[in-house]
Protein backbone atom coordinates (compact mmCIF):
# COMPACT_ATOMS: atom_id res chain seq x y z
CA UNK A 1 0.00 0.00 0.00
CA UNK A 2 1.58 3.39 -1.27
CA UNK A 3 2.16 6.11 1.73
CA UNK A 4 1.13 9.64 1.91
CA UNK A 5 2.40 12.01 4.14
CA UNK A 6 0.29 15.42 4.93
CA UNK A 7 2.77 18.05 6.24
CA UNK A 8 1.68 21.64 7.83
CA UNK A 9 1.99 24.05 10.45
CA UNK A 10 -0.74 22.15 12.04
CA UNK A 11 -2.99 19.51 11.63
CA UNK A 12 -5.89 18.16 13.87
CA UNK A 13 -7.79 21.52 14.54
CA UNK A 14 -10.78 23.37 13.53
CA UNK A 15 -9.25 25.67 11.28
CA UNK A 16 -9.92 25.19 7.57
CA UNK A 17 -6.41 24.06 6.43
CA UNK A 18 -6.84 21.02 9.19
CA UNK A 19 -10.50 20.18 8.52
CA UNK A 20 -9.82 20.03 4.62
CA UNK A 21 -6.41 18.07 4.96
CA UNK A 22 -8.39 15.45 7.14
CA UNK A 23 -11.16 14.78 4.04
CA UNK A 24 -8.14 14.60 1.82
CA UNK A 25 -6.80 11.63 4.04
CA UNK A 26 -10.04 9.95 4.36
CA UNK A 27 -10.41 10.50 0.41
CA UNK A 28 -6.62 9.20 0.07
CA UNK A 29 -7.70 6.18 2.08
CA UNK A 30 -10.77 5.62 -0.10
CA UNK A 31 -8.11 5.52 -2.69
CA UNK A 32 -5.95 3.00 -1.29
CA UNK A 33 -3.42 4.79 0.48
CA UNK A 34 -1.99 4.83 3.71
CA UNK A 35 -1.76 8.26 5.60
CA UNK A 36 0.56 9.82 7.90
CA UNK A 37 0.82 13.53 9.49
CA UNK A 38 3.52 15.14 9.89
CA UNK A 39 3.15 18.95 11.58
CA UNK A 40 4.48 21.72 14.07
CA UNK A 41 1.44 21.01 16.51
CA UNK A 42 -1.91 18.92 16.66
CA UNK A 43 -2.90 15.47 16.86
CA UNK A 44 0.06 14.12 14.51
CA UNK A 45 1.81 10.81 13.73
CA UNK A 46 5.02 12.92 14.08
CA UNK A 47 5.21 16.22 15.65
CA UNK A 48 8.31 18.20 14.29
CA UNK A 49 7.99 21.99 16.22
CA UNK A 50 10.11 23.60 14.14
CA UNK A 51 7.28 23.51 11.84
CA UNK A 52 4.31 25.42 13.98
CA UNK A 53 3.98 28.63 13.05
CA UNK A 54 5.63 30.50 15.59
CA UNK A 55 8.49 28.12 16.05
CA UNK A 56 11.81 29.95 15.91
CA UNK A 57 14.15 27.15 14.42
CA UNK A 58 13.02 25.33 11.95
CA UNK A 59 13.19 21.55 11.51
CA UNK A 60 16.76 20.29 10.07
CA UNK A 61 16.77 18.51 6.82
CA UNK A 62 17.27 15.32 8.15
CA UNK A 63 14.70 15.57 10.99
CA UNK A 64 11.95 16.26 7.75
CA UNK A 65 13.72 14.15 5.76
CA UNK A 66 13.50 11.32 8.37
CA UNK A 67 10.15 11.81 9.02
CA UNK A 68 8.81 11.47 5.22
CA UNK A 69 10.93 8.95 4.63
CA UNK A 70 8.36 5.82 4.17
CA UNK A 71 6.43 8.30 2.23
CA UNK A 72 5.53 7.94 -1.87
CA UNK A 73 3.91 11.13 -1.89
CA UNK A 74 4.28 14.33 0.44
CA UNK A 75 1.05 16.49 0.15
CA UNK A 76 2.17 20.57 1.52
CA UNK A 77 -0.73 21.79 3.20
CA UNK A 78 -0.96 25.58 2.96
CA UNK A 79 3.55 25.49 4.62
CA UNK A 80 4.57 26.65 1.06
CA UNK A 81 1.77 28.68 0.50
CA UNK A 82 2.10 31.35 3.54
CA UNK A 83 4.94 32.53 4.74
CA UNK A 84 3.77 32.47 8.03
CA UNK A 85 7.19 29.94 8.73
CA UNK A 86 9.33 30.55 5.94
CA UNK A 87 11.96 28.73 7.44
CA UNK A 88 10.35 26.08 7.42
CA UNK A 89 8.53 26.48 4.23
CA UNK A 90 12.22 26.25 2.86
CA UNK A 91 13.30 23.30 4.09
CA UNK A 92 9.95 21.71 3.26
CA UNK A 93 10.57 22.64 -0.66
CA UNK A 94 14.10 21.39 -0.15
CA UNK A 95 13.22 18.00 1.00
CA UNK A 96 10.78 17.68 -1.48
CA UNK A 97 12.19 18.70 -4.61
CA UNK A 98 12.41 15.95 -7.13
CA UNK A 99 10.07 13.78 -5.74
CA UNK A 100 6.71 13.68 -6.16
CA UNK A 101 4.87 16.15 -3.89
CA UNK A 102 1.09 17.95 -4.07
CA UNK A 103 1.25 21.90 -2.97
CA UNK A 104 -2.54 22.13 -1.77
CA UNK A 105 -2.61 25.57 -1.84
CA UNK A 106 -5.33 27.21 0.64
CA UNK A 107 -4.08 30.84 0.57
CA UNK A 108 -1.28 32.82 -1.16
CA UNK A 109 1.26 35.63 0.27
CA UNK A 110 -0.39 38.20 -2.09
CA UNK A 111 -4.03 37.42 -0.64
CA UNK A 112 -2.84 38.99 2.53
CA UNK A 113 -2.43 42.77 1.95
CA UNK A 114 0.34 42.74 4.37
CA UNK A 115 2.42 40.06 2.50
CA UNK A 116 0.93 41.18 -0.70
CA UNK A 117 4.70 41.97 -1.67
CA UNK A 118 5.87 38.91 -1.95
CA UNK A 119 6.31 36.62 -4.55
CA UNK A 120 5.03 33.22 -5.53
CA UNK A 121 5.35 29.32 -3.79
CA UNK A 122 7.81 27.39 -4.62
CA UNK A 123 8.40 25.08 -7.67
CA UNK A 124 9.37 21.75 -8.87
CA UNK A 125 9.28 19.68 -11.78
CA UNK A 126 7.93 16.46 -9.52
CA UNK A 127 5.09 18.78 -8.09
CA UNK A 128 1.15 19.56 -8.88
CA UNK A 129 -0.32 22.73 -7.37
CA UNK A 130 -3.50 22.49 -6.31
CA UNK A 131 -6.00 25.13 -5.42
CA UNK A 132 -9.13 25.33 -3.75
CA UNK A 133 -10.47 28.25 -5.84
CA UNK A 134 -9.73 29.46 -9.64
CA UNK A 135 -9.14 32.95 -8.66
CA UNK A 136 -6.24 31.54 -6.79
CA UNK A 137 -5.39 29.03 -10.41
CA UNK A 138 -5.42 32.24 -12.18
CA UNK A 139 -3.20 34.26 -9.75
CA UNK A 140 -0.59 31.62 -10.02
CA UNK A 141 -0.81 31.29 -13.79
CA UNK A 142 -0.31 34.88 -14.17
CA UNK A 143 3.36 34.41 -12.23
CA UNK A 144 3.73 31.08 -14.35
CA UNK A 145 2.73 28.34 -12.12
CA UNK A 146 0.47 25.90 -13.65
CA UNK A 147 -2.22 24.40 -10.73
CA UNK A 148 -5.46 22.21 -10.72
CA UNK A 149 -8.31 23.55 -9.09
CA UNK A 150 -9.83 21.48 -6.64
CA UNK A 151 -12.82 22.81 -4.59
CA UNK A 152 -13.20 22.28 -1.41
CA UNK A 153 -15.62 19.00 -0.38
CA UNK A 154 -18.67 18.43 2.37
CA UNK A 155 -20.43 16.35 3.59
CA UNK A 156 -24.38 16.67 1.87
CA UNK A 157 -25.92 14.52 5.08
CA UNK A 158 -24.00 15.75 8.25
CA UNK A 159 -25.66 14.05 11.28
CA UNK A 160 -27.72 16.03 13.07
CA UNK A 161 -26.98 18.30 15.99
CA UNK A 162 -29.30 18.85 18.80
CA UNK A 163 -30.48 22.06 18.90
CA UNK A 164 -32.93 22.40 22.37
CA UNK A 165 -29.91 20.98 24.40
CA UNK A 166 -27.67 23.28 22.97
CA UNK A 167 -29.82 25.91 23.11
CA UNK A 168 -30.98 25.25 27.14
CA UNK A 169 -26.55 25.50 27.58
CA UNK A 170 -26.72 28.52 26.13
CA UNK A 171 -29.20 30.06 27.47
CA UNK A 172 -31.59 30.72 24.67
CA UNK A 173 -34.91 30.75 25.08
CA UNK A 174 -37.44 28.44 22.63
CA UNK A 175 -38.37 32.05 20.56
CA UNK A 176 -35.18 34.04 20.55
CA UNK A 177 -32.85 34.17 17.50
CA UNK A 178 -29.74 33.02 17.37
CA UNK A 179 -26.63 34.44 14.87
CA UNK A 180 -24.07 31.58 14.39
CA UNK A 181 -20.48 32.96 13.06
CA UNK A 182 -18.77 29.55 13.22
CA UNK A 183 -14.98 30.89 12.72
CA UNK A 184 -12.14 32.19 14.68
CA UNK A 185 -11.56 36.30 15.62
CA UNK A 186 -9.49 37.71 12.79
CA UNK A 187 -9.37 41.58 11.17
CA UNK A 188 -10.41 39.52 8.25
CA UNK A 189 -13.25 37.89 9.64
CA UNK A 190 -15.54 41.30 10.04
CA UNK A 191 -17.00 40.60 13.29
CA UNK A 192 -18.13 44.09 13.81
CA UNK A 193 -20.65 43.40 10.72
CA UNK A 194 -21.38 40.31 12.07
CA UNK A 195 -22.53 42.32 15.59
CA UNK A 196 -24.12 44.72 13.88
CA UNK A 197 -26.00 42.29 12.29
CA UNK A 198 -27.56 40.20 14.54
CA UNK A 199 -28.60 43.58 16.55
CA UNK A 200 -30.35 44.44 13.14
CA UNK A 201 -32.23 41.40 13.39
CA UNK A 202 -32.90 41.77 17.45
CA UNK A 203 -30.44 38.36 17.69
CA UNK A 204 -28.35 37.21 19.87
CA UNK A 205 -24.61 36.68 18.44
CA UNK A 206 -22.70 33.52 19.11
CA UNK A 207 -18.87 33.53 17.63
CA UNK A 208 -17.90 30.02 17.69
CA UNK A 209 -13.60 30.23 17.59
CA UNK A 210 -11.54 32.18 19.62
CA UNK A 211 -9.29 34.98 18.67
CA UNK A 212 -5.53 34.76 17.03
CA UNK A 213 -3.32 36.74 15.66
CA UNK A 214 -3.40 39.70 18.36
CA UNK A 215 -6.77 40.56 17.77
CA UNK A 216 -8.25 39.68 21.28
CA UNK A 217 -7.77 43.43 22.79
CA UNK A 218 -10.25 44.44 19.23
CA UNK A 219 -12.91 41.92 20.02
CA UNK A 220 -13.22 42.75 23.50
CA UNK A 221 -13.46 46.21 21.98
CA UNK A 222 -16.24 45.38 19.74
CA UNK A 223 -18.16 43.03 22.24
CA UNK A 224 -18.12 45.78 24.82
CA UNK A 225 -19.51 48.01 22.43
CA UNK A 226 -21.96 45.16 20.76
CA UNK A 227 -26.04 46.14 21.09
CA UNK A 228 -26.84 42.94 21.37
CA UNK A 229 -26.26 39.76 23.57
CA UNK A 230 -22.85 38.08 22.80
CA UNK A 231 -21.68 34.50 23.28
CA UNK A 232 -17.88 33.13 22.64
CA UNK A 233 -16.26 29.95 22.33
CA UNK A 234 -17.75 26.73 22.34
CA UNK A 235 -15.65 25.35 24.62
CA UNK A 236 -17.00 25.43 28.07
CA UNK A 237 -19.32 23.34 28.27
CA UNK A 238 -17.92 21.26 24.83
CA UNK A 239 -20.18 22.04 22.18
CA UNK A 240 -19.92 20.50 18.29
CA UNK A 241 -19.78 21.79 15.40
CA UNK A 242 -23.73 20.08 14.72
CA UNK A 243 -24.95 21.10 17.30
CA UNK A 244 -23.99 24.70 17.16
CA UNK A 245 -25.52 24.44 13.72
CA UNK A 246 -28.47 23.15 14.97
CA UNK A 247 -28.99 26.12 17.40
CA UNK A 248 -28.66 28.82 14.89
CA UNK A 249 -31.30 30.55 13.05
CA UNK A 250 -28.69 32.55 11.03
CA UNK A 251 -25.27 31.63 9.86
CA UNK A 252 -23.10 34.79 9.21
CA UNK A 253 -19.95 35.07 7.12
CA UNK A 254 -19.23 38.67 6.73
CA UNK A 255 -15.69 37.85 5.69
CA UNK A 256 -13.64 41.33 4.02
CA UNK A 257 -11.46 37.81 2.69
CA UNK A 258 -11.66 33.53 2.70
CA UNK A 259 -9.59 31.76 0.40
CA UNK A 260 -12.51 29.28 0.59
CA UNK A 261 -14.95 30.01 3.16
CA UNK A 262 -16.76 26.62 4.43
CA UNK A 263 -19.45 27.97 6.52
CA UNK A 264 -20.47 29.33 3.44
CA UNK A 265 -21.47 25.63 2.46
CA UNK A 266 -21.87 24.35 5.25
CA UNK A 267 -24.47 26.56 6.19
CA UNK A 268 -26.67 24.83 2.93
CA UNK A 269 -25.53 21.44 4.15
CA UNK A 270 -26.92 21.82 7.51
CA UNK A 271 -30.32 23.93 6.27
CA UNK A 272 -29.45 27.70 7.54
CA UNK A 273 -29.75 30.77 6.08
CA UNK A 274 -26.41 32.64 5.00
CA UNK A 275 -25.29 35.82 4.98
CA UNK A 276 -22.39 36.76 3.49
CA UNK A 277 -19.59 39.33 2.54
CA UNK A 278 -18.62 40.31 -0.30
CA UNK A 279 -15.34 38.29 -0.32
CA UNK A 280 -14.12 37.52 -3.62
CA UNK A 281 -14.07 34.17 -3.35
CA UNK A 282 -17.40 34.41 -2.39
CA UNK A 283 -18.78 35.42 -5.91
CA UNK A 284 -16.78 32.35 -7.49
CA UNK A 285 -19.10 30.01 -5.13
CA UNK A 286 -22.50 32.03 -5.62
CA UNK A 287 -22.16 30.92 -9.64
CA UNK A 288 -22.66 27.50 -8.40
CA UNK A 289 -26.75 28.80 -7.81
CA UNK A 290 -26.75 29.41 -4.51
CA UNK A 291 -29.30 31.94 -3.08
CA UNK A 292 -27.51 33.88 0.52
CA UNK A 293 -28.50 37.57 1.54
CA UNK A 294 -26.14 40.34 2.13
CA UNK A 295 -23.95 40.56 5.59
CA UNK A 296 -24.34 44.25 5.32
CA UNK A 297 -28.25 44.89 4.84
CA UNK A 298 -29.80 43.23 7.17
CA UNK A 299 -33.47 43.90 5.79
CA UNK A 300 -34.07 40.99 3.11
CA UNK A 301 -32.82 38.01 5.79
CA UNK A 302 -35.20 39.90 8.29
CA UNK A 303 -38.10 39.56 6.12
CA UNK A 304 -37.08 35.72 5.04
CA UNK A 305 -36.92 35.30 8.52
CA UNK A 306 -40.24 36.69 9.40
CA UNK A 307 -41.81 33.95 6.65
CA UNK A 308 -39.19 31.47 5.95
CA UNK A 309 -39.62 29.91 2.38
CA UNK A 310 -38.07 26.02 3.14
CA UNK A 311 -37.62 26.15 -0.79
CA UNK A 312 -34.71 28.26 -0.26
CA UNK A 313 -32.71 26.12 2.25
CA UNK A 314 -33.59 23.09 0.00
CA UNK A 315 -32.27 24.63 -3.01
CA UNK A 316 -28.67 25.64 -1.23
CA UNK A 317 -28.90 21.89 0.40
CA UNK A 318 -29.25 20.83 -3.65
CA UNK A 319 -26.67 22.76 -4.96
CA UNK A 320 -23.71 21.67 -2.61
CA UNK A 321 -25.19 18.54 -2.90
CA UNK A 322 -24.47 18.60 -6.56
CA UNK A 323 -21.42 20.29 -7.29
CA UNK A 324 -19.36 20.07 -4.04
CA UNK A 325 -20.16 17.06 -2.56
CA UNK A 326 -17.67 14.84 -0.13
CA UNK A 327 -18.60 11.19 -1.79
CA UNK A 328 -17.28 12.94 -4.84
CA UNK A 329 -13.46 13.75 -3.26
CA UNK A 330 -12.00 10.14 -4.03
CA UNK A 331 -12.77 10.79 -7.69
CA UNK A 332 -11.33 13.89 -8.54
CA UNK A 333 -8.63 13.48 -5.92
CA UNK A 334 -7.78 10.74 -7.86
CA UNK A 335 -7.30 12.90 -11.10
CA UNK A 336 -5.14 15.37 -9.65
CA UNK A 337 -3.08 12.43 -8.60
CA UNK A 338 -3.11 11.26 -12.27
CA UNK A 339 -1.53 14.79 -13.17
CA UNK A 340 1.52 14.46 -11.42
CA UNK A 341 4.47 15.15 -13.85
CA UNK A 342 6.47 11.96 -11.58
CA UNK A 343 4.76 8.90 -11.70
CA UNK A 344 3.87 7.38 -8.81
CA UNK A 345 5.27 3.75 -7.31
Amino acid sequence: MPTAALLSFRLGGRDGVSIEAAKWAHALGLLGWDTVTVAGSGPVDTVLEGLAIDATTPPTPGELSDALAAADLVVIENLCSLPLNPAAAAVAAAVCAGRPALLHHHDLAWQRPHLSHLGPPPDDAAWAHVTINELSRRQLAERGIDAITLYNSFEVHPPPGDRDRTRATLGMADDARLVLQPTRALARKNIGAALELAAELGATYWLLGPAEDGYGPELARLVARAACPVILGAEQPPVDIADAYAACDVVALPSTWEGFGNPAIESATYDKPLAIGPYPVAAELAAFGFRWFPSDDAAPLAAWLEQPDPSLLAHNHDVAATHLNLDDLPRRLDAVLSALPTALT
